[in-house]
């Protein structure tokens, strides 16, 4: 069988370059005798791996040096609880904006470590569009301000990095990482699960400020601890080796192959405004989202009728366009267009699309 055009929200296409090369790795590492899967965390061949990762990560974010690049496990949904262990320990507050699915539920997890507060929600037009605040919304003592940049279920992402004045920033990068430059100095901390846009599942990277860390209460967890983590070298016990491995791989891809972040960047925007210009032409399928809130990863759009929607991701199916059925609390269609879904993909999409409208 050929190989599809993989639309899944994650997990999601890796880059075919990567694969390739992950696969003639895969029973013996050069010089190792041995697949990545298989040698100690604690060897030479496997701390240069994890060590080239982190500087990977380094340069192509270019990360400030007075920021922790830590490689952890339990996904984006633990950090849910690992921020505010790690950083509500001031006053005790944070803010969260809710703009879709995985904010409201790391603001609901936060609740129960201390007084959180909704900064601005999207809800009301069942997150179509970014909520904006002023700085003058934030409690001037709260720990920190949340954000999740990129909505994945939704469709929506953040026109630009919102200014907290002097209240730490965090934000859930997940599916958005590795997409475009962002300047990691405007965060305090940020976070993503790599199976998105940066590697297999199983990986969550954490970006942290130097000052940050060190300030968790006495009852966490100590694999939630930013310090055991960092002071470790993301080694306090066996990291996910694997995925930590194939994320080193599509970093040299996004480096070396695409030419760094800003072409990364002139890529992915091509990609969309493609499918969106074809979705604003459209007499049967159109998006839901607000124009300055679309995302450039996650495309969502529907025709207004189940039936046709459910016609529509079968007959996609047989074509080699898969996992394109939009998530249940929104329905309709969902493209996910990450970093390694090729130009042609898109193309094809959107013919396919022009030509199911004409038959439909």
């Amino acid at each position: 069988m050929s190989r599809v055009f993989n639309f899944s929200a994650g997990p999601s296409m890796l880059p075919l370059p990567v694969l390739v090369k992950a696969a003639a790795e895969m029973t013996d590492y050069p010089g190792s005798g041995m697949s990545v899967m298989e040698m100690s965390h604690r060897s030479p061949v496997y701390e240069k791996i994890i060590a080239d990762a982190e500087q990977l990560v380094r340069s192509v974010l270019a990360v400030p040096d007075n920021y922790k690049v830590l490689f952890l496990q339990g996904g984006a949904t633990t950090q849910f609880s690992a921020i505010p262990l790690n950083l509500m320990n001031g006053s005790g507050k944070a803010d969260y904006v809710v703009s879709g699915m995985f904010s409201k539920k790391s603001y609901e997890e936060a609740k129960r470590f201390g007084d959180v507060k909704v900064l601005a929600t999207s809800a009301d037009k069942n997150f179509t569009y970014i909520p904006t605040f002023n700085v003058a919304d934030i409690r001037p003592d709260a720990d920190y301000v949340h954000i999740c940049y990129n909505n994945t279920i939704f469709g929506s992402r953040y026109p630009a990095i919102p200014d907290t004045g002097n209240v730490t920033l965090v934000a859930d990068l997940s599916s958005c990482i590795l997409s475009e430059p962002i300047d990691i100095s405007r965060f305090g901390l940020v976070y993503a699960g790599a199976q998105k846009n940066m590697g297999p599942s199983g990986l969550t990277l954490v970006i942290v400020r130097d000052d940050l860390i060190g300030k968790a209460r006495e009852t966490t967890p100590i694999m939630l601890d930013y310090k055991v983590a960092a002071d470790n070298d993301s080694m306090y016990n066996t990291p996910p080796t694997y995925a930590i491995y194939v994320a080193k791989l599509v970093l040299e891809w996004v480096r070396d192959e695409i030419g760094g972040l800003e072409k990364m960047a002139e890529i992915n925007r091509r990609k969309a405004q493609k499918l969106y210009d074809y979705l604003d032409s459209s007499k049967l399928f159109s998006a839901p989202v607000e124009l300055n809130s679309r995302s450039i990863m996650n495309v969502t759009f529907v025709t207004g009728n189940d039936e046709i929607d459910k016609k529509f991701c079968k007959d996609a199916e047989k074509a080699g366009l898969v996992n394109i059925k939009g998530h249940r609390s929104v329905g309709g269609m969902r493209a996910s267009i990450y970093n390694a879904m090729p130009e042609a993909g898109v193309d094809k999409l959107i013919e396919f699309m022009k030509e199911f409208e004409k038959n439909v």
